[in-house]
This record gives C-alpha cells, sequence and structure tokens, in this order.
C-alpha cells in the first residue's frame, strides 16, 4: 500500500469485507450521487447487491481505488 492510504484505519484488521453506504462515504469522501456518477462510468469499483433493498463495496476494491487514484496525482 503507499503512504497515500497506510494510514488509514478501518476500526477492523480484516480488508475482506464489505462496507455499506455511510462507511463507503467515509472513506471515499465522495457523495453518493457522485460515486455512482463514477460507477456508471467504470471509474470506481462497483456495489455488490447483498439483498432486495442493500448494497455494499468490497473494501479491498475501495483501498485499490484509492491508491490508484494516489498514484495517478
Amino acid at each position: 500500500m503507499t503512504a497515500c492510504i497506510t494510514g488509514f484505519n478501518t476500526g477492523i484488521n480484516s480488508t475482506n469485507r464489505f462496507v455499506r453506504e455511510a462507511e463507503c462515504k467515509l472513506i471515499t469522501g465522495l457523495s453518493r450521487t457522485r460515486r455512482w456518477e463514477l460507477e456508471k462510468e467504470g471509474k470506481f469499483p462497483k456495489r455488490i447487491k447483498l439483498s432486495e433493498r442493500a448494497i455494499a463495496w468490497d473494501l479491498k476494491s475501495l483501498l485499490k481505488w484509492m491508491e490508484e487514484r494516489c498514484n495517478a496525482n
């Protein structure tokens, strides 16, 4: 992991888990609408449908996306 996200602490040791809407916003700093727009453009990790009314994102995918963004700048 790069220095850009090395200090990021999820509060849980495992990155092999799902994050829901509120945590995704905290991690990325992006609004729901902006994440949706980026997802539709293929520039943000796709959401995972957990049930009829529940979605989540894979934390590893989010951290990889953040690392790629840091390396791009």
